[in-house]
């Protein structure tokens, strides 16, 4: 695994000769060794097509290309980075959340409405996460930016899990999820102005869920 946790909201990676990195603009905060930084002028989210359809939808979030030999500290706005090591399944996860990534890792995106339809699409708005999301697939590492700490929820065909859409931050496995209407505390408490939505996550996998509802 290339990244080494400094603390909960700073990573180290480790580059090596002919490998390459991924990381959003602007993440490295120091670097030691011969490391260059390039933007990444495809997207770096599945190739052409994927970047034009997400620059449709105004998602595409600018990547560096990172390469040579050294380590390199990424961290950016304060925010907590959780890292998850992927051994040949695929994680759904926003591209604005992603911190940086092994570039051995099959990238794409998908269209929201692939999974449940016109929902899926409504699922997308609710969540403030868009139209598209990015997939990352294969055995690699990824650092994921949150806020206020993450945990991982197991997901298994027994019983699904259900998460606040706002507290989404990504999952991964074989996992089917869909929007549905329920009743919320903050409704109970006066706070909310109609039905709450809930994200119903099933399959087999597991979903990172941060301790807050703040987007980033």
């Amino acid at each position: 695994m290339p990244f080494r946790e400094i603390n909960s909201k700073m990573v180290e990676a480790t580059v090596m000769p002919g490998q390459t990195m991924y990381s959003q603009r602007g993440a490295m905060l120091a670097y030691k060794g011969e490391v260059s930084f390039t933007p990444n002028i495809q997207g770096g989210q599945g190739g052409v097509m994927s970047m034009i359809g997400r620059r449709m939808a105004n998602e595409a979030t600018p990547l560096m290309t990172v390469e040579g030999s050294g380590t390199v500290l990424f961290g950016h706005g304060g925010h907590h980075i959780q890292v998850i090591s992927l051994t040949g399944d695929t994680l759904y996860v926003e591209a604005d959340r992603l911190l940086a990534f092994d570039g051995t890792l099959q990238q794409g995106t998908m269209f929201m409405g692939s999974q449940g339809g016109v929902m899926g699409m409504v699922r997308g708005q609710v969540t403030g996460q868009g139209l598209f999301t990015t997939t990352l697939k294969g055995h690699g590492s990824v650092a994921v930016m949150a806020h206020g700490g993450v945990i991982e929820v197991p997901i298994t065909p027994q019983r699904a899990v259900h998460v606040d859409p706002q507290a989404y931050v990504a999952h991964h496995g074989d996992v089917r999820n869909k929007l549905s209407a329920a009743l919320g505390w903050r409704d109970m408490v006066g706070r909310g102005s109609g039905e709450a939505f809930q994200l119903e996550l099933s399959g087999n996998g597991a979903v990172f869920v941060q301790a807050s509802e703040e987007k980033l």
